[in-house]
């Protein structure tokens, strides 16, 4: 069992769903202006699973996440004969720096995750269902992304 165990820890495997984080980024403030959006929850959450214990404020916290954009835009991708919009496109965009003690760990990073649906007037109720689906997934992409981010300082 060790024999199979000691690869395993040389290559840097880890749980899924846990990214190791620096010492750094143990007790972090998350700085936004947004607390309810699907890509801070998402990252609090994971901050969470990873070990991390967010600070209440600034002045107590290890680093500080400054979330300096958390933006969902939708625009028509096509239309119909009649002229009525039948698939949207949704992008996610956030943007966001590390600093800690004085210093710029990560300097404004841009992310962003786009997704297409298609959009029926009949079914109104089931379309911003799937579109508020939609966003959440890419909000939790994007958290993902910015942790293996946080977890290479």
């Amino acid at each position: 069992m060790l024999a199979t165990a000691a690869p395993l820890a040389g290559c840097g495997f880890h749980l899924e769903g846990r990214t190791p984080l620096p010492a750094v980024m143990r007790h972090p403030y998350l700085q936004t202006q947004d607390e309810q959006s699907d890509f801070v929850q998402s990252l609090r959450r994971d901050l969470l699973i990873s070990g991390a214990h967010p600070a209440a404020d600034a002045d107590h916290a290890s680093a500080v996440i400054r979330i300096l954009q958390d933006h969902v835009a939708s625009r028509v991708l096509a239309v119909s004969a009649t002229n009525r919009p039948t698939e949207y496109q949704v992008t996610y965009a956030v943007r966001f720096s590390v600093s800690a003690g004085g210093r710029q760990l990560l300097s404004p990073q841009n992310l962003s995750a786009t997704r297409s649906y298609t959009f029926n007037e009949s079914l109104l109720l089931a379309d911003q269902h799937e579109k508020a689906i939609l966003e959440g997934a890419m909000g939790r992409e994007l958290a993902d992304n910015v942790m293996r981010r946080l977890a290479s300082l």
